[in-house]
């Protein structure tokens, strides 16, 4: 049991657990779950930490399929600039490992912002806490237990 399905199941919102063998050559975690469970890459979401430029942490939960816009989530998280966190910030702050970062049961509650497309899926996929482990619930559900908000995060062509 992981902190997130304990989230889940404290929250008692409806949720499954998948899980599949991980392949540590893997290049993409969210990808291969994807993959590995036959779900389209539209309803796998990667959960990133970002470190805006108030040196505060931030989540953004995007389609494994998208690249984030750090532009759209410094705004959407209300700061001037976002990078990428560093790996021991990152693992410190929630209390995963990368490649298995859910944005359920962090250490440390952030300000969690998921891109829009969510919205239009029946159920979305996140990292249940490791490697190969994904937990499948509802987007609002997600928003909820997170306390997180919809914002549109992916990088679009005309931004790169």
């Amino acid at each position: 049991m992981t902190p997130a399905i304990n989230a889940a199941r404290k929250a008692r919102i409806a949720h499954r657990i998948h899980e599949y063998t991980h392949d540590s050559s893997s290049e993409s975690y969210g990808l291969e779950a994807a993959e590995k469970l036959g779900v389209p890459e539209d309803r796998v979401f990667k959960t990133l930490v970002v470190s805006l430029d108030n040196k505060e942490l931030a989540v953004g939960v995007v389609p494994v399929s998208s690249m984030l816009s750090m532009k759209l989530m410094a705004k959407a998280a209300g700061a001037k600039k976002a990078t990428m966190a560093d790996q021991s910030e990152v693992e410190r702050a929630t209390g995963y490992v990368l490649g298995g970062v859910s944005p359920l049961g962090q250490k440390k509650r952030l300000k969690t912002i998921i891109d829009s497309s969510a919205q239009a899926c029946s159920t979305l996929y996140v990292s249940a806490g490791r490697r190969g482990l994904e937990i499948e619930l509802s987007a609002v559900d997600l928003a909820n237990l997170v306390g997180g908000r919809f914002a549109d995060i992916c990088q679009q062509d005309w931004l790169a």
